[in-house]
C-alpha cells in the first residue's frame, strides 16, 4: 500500500484536512525564506499539536545548517527532508530519520546516500523542487534503494496520481502544488480528499 504524504503545510486548520484523510505524513517547510510555504517553526509546532499523533510529521529544509537541525529535532519533529546540499557528517549527527531529496534524473550521488544510517527514504522530486511539474518516472525502474523507502513527489495531482502508483509503486506519493486551492493559498481540502482516495484505489 503507498502511503500518503501532504507537503508544505501552512496553517493549523489545514491539520484537518489530513486528519480526515489519516495521511501518514505531514510535512512542513522551514528555514527556506524563497518558499512561499515556508512557515517559521513556531507555526509548524501548532501545526503539530493540531495534527492526528499518527501522522508522522516532516520538517522540509533545503541545505540545513547544524543549528537549523538541532532546532527541528528540538520542535519534536519525527524526520526531516534535505534538499540540496549536506555534508556527510551533518547527516550522520542528525539524531531523527533523514528523507534524502534527489531532484531531476541526476542520481549519480544516490548511491553515497544510501551509506548514511540516518537516511531511511529518497524522495525523487522533479529538477525545480515545488514547481508542481513531473519528471520521467521511466527512470525509477531499475533504482534499487537497499531497502529505504521510494518516495515519489513533483507534479503529482489527483488527476495524474493514480497513473504514478501503478507505474512506480513507491511506498509514498508526496503532493503539495497539487493539492492547493486554485488561488495558490493554502490546501484545499476537497482535493486532498481526492487525491487520498485516488492513491488507495491505485492499490486496490
Amino acid at each position: 500500500m503507498t502511503m500518503i504524504k501532504i507537503c508544505g503545510l501552512t496553517s493549523p486548520e489545514e491539520a484537518a484536512f489530513l486528519n480526515e484523510i489519516h495521511s501518514d505524513f505531514a510535512g512542513m517547510v522551514l528555514f527556506c525564506g524563497k518558499s512561499r510555504r515556508n512557515i517559521p517553526i513556531g507555526r509548524a509546532k501548532e501545526i503539530m499539536e493540531a495534527l492526528d499523533p499518527a501522522i508522522r510529521t516532516v520538517a522540509v529544509t533545503v541545505s540545513p545548517t547544524v543549528s537549523q537541525v538541532r532546532a527541528v529535532e528540538e520542535a519534536g519533529f519525527d524526520l526531516i527532508q534535505i534538499h540540496g546540499e549536506a555534508a556527510d557528517d551533518l547527516i550522520r549527527d542528525v539524531r531523527i530519520p533523514v528523507i534524502r531529496a534527489v531532484n531531476g534524473t541526476n542520481y549519480d550521488s544516490m548511491d553515497h546516500m544510501l551509506e548514511l544510517d540516518p537516511v531511511v527514504g529518497i524522495l525523487f522530486d522533479a529538477g525545480e523542487p515545488g514547481s508542481g511539474k513531473t519528471f520521467d518516472w521511466s527512470a525509477l525502474d531499475r533504482i534499487d534503494l537497499k531497502g529505504r523507502m521510494k518516495m515519489l513527489a513533483g507534479g503529482l495531482t489527483p488527476d495524474n496520481v493514480a497513473e504514478a502508483v501503478r507505474r512506480v509503486r513507491p511506498d509514498v506519493a508526496d503532493v503539495s502544488t497539487g493539492v492547493e486551492q486554485d488561488s495558490g493559498r493554502g490546501k484545499s481540502r476537497e482535493k486532498i480528499r481526492r487525491f487520498a482516495g485516488e492513491v488507495r484505489r491505485a492499490c486496490i
